[in-house]
């Protein structure tokens, strides 16, 4: 009986789960809309940049009610594509931020690229909603901000970065007073192997072959740099309350084990899987449903 009670309650949770997307064309939107897809989560916003076709697609495949188009400048492009669906169509950042106001909106998951996304996160938070976080640079030039007004505003971070989606996993039942350090597992990126010399030659389609990870340009040219690590370091900080001198980072090139909590009785738990975005995206659109 106990498992067809938690599975009945799963059940009514996926149909009863609405998110909307911030970021919805790029590589964690479009993963995030095929995540959605699975578990019958309804989609009740998108933004994108700019691909205004992409946009308009996702909008007709999965009923969108409100879209917002940031580069205003295609407007009445996407006007045109969106004709006689009904769609409320919203530009700029007043767009993305009247989307993240929005409680009927559900569950916001941010992956925009940039400081473009602390405004609409800023805006969630004061209307109370949870966050899906995919947006690093929020918590690397706010983080301190973010985490006052979560706890002033009962608002809810579940992060969608691998590294840190698996610390956030690995805490879950834990005293935070029992944490000793994170660890972050880096996989070095395409370059890891590379003589120090043969770096000078490098192009940018070198650094985007990530050998691991399909992820945005941002994110990979970030990675091939060692970049993305610093930045998720800052991130951990905030995220988790743990100064930075007890934040770690170790190469792991397999990519397997997505991060640790060392505790202080010795113990050390860690989150492992695929090297595939779509399971943190996942873990975050059903949290705390596994």
């Amino acid at each position: 009986m106990k498992g067809w009670y938690y599975a009945l309650k799963m059940a009514y949770n996926y149909m009863n789960k609405v998110i909307s997307i911030l970021g919805s064309t790029g590589s964690i939107g479009t993963q995030a809309i095929e995540v959605a897809r699975m578990h019958n989560i309804k989609i009740h916003a998108l933004a994108a940049n700019r691909n205004y076709q992409m946009l308009a697609k996702q909008c007709k495949e999965n009923n969108v009610k409100t879209v917002c188009i940031y580069d205003e400048k295609y407007y009445n492009e996407l006007k045109v594509l969106l004709d006689g669906t009904g769609t409320k169509i919203l530009t700029g950042m007043e767009g993305l931020c009247e989307i993240a106001a929005d409680i009927s909106g559900g569950l916001l998951l941010n992956s925009v690229v940039g400081m473009v996304g602390l405004l609409p996160t800023l805006t969630a938070i004061g209307s109370g909603k949870d966050i899906a976080l995919a947006n690093k640079e929020t918590l690397v030039v706010a983080g301190e901000l973010i985490t006052r007004l979560v706890k002033q505003y009962g608002s809810r971070l579940v992060p969608v970065d691998s590294e840190h989606s698996a610390i956030f996993q690995c805490l879950v039942g834990e005293d935070p007073e029992s944490v000793d350090k994170l660890i972050l597992t880096a996989s070095g990126g395409p370059f890891r192997t590379r003589p120090k010399e043969e770096l000078y030659g490098v192009t940018c389609a070198d650094a985007l072959n990530h050998p691991n990870w399909s992820m945005g340009a941002k994110v990979t040219i970030d990675s091939a740099s060692m970049m993305n690590k610093g930045f998720e370091m800052i991130e951990a900080r905030w995220l988790f309350g743990i100064p930075s001198e007890r934040i770690e980072i170790v190469v792991h090139p397999q990519s397997i084990v997505h991060s640790m909590v060392a505790y202080s009785d010795g113990s050390v738990k860690a989150q492992l899987g695929l090297p595939d975005m779509r399971l943190p995206i996942r873990y975050a659109l059903n949290y705390p449903e596994r």
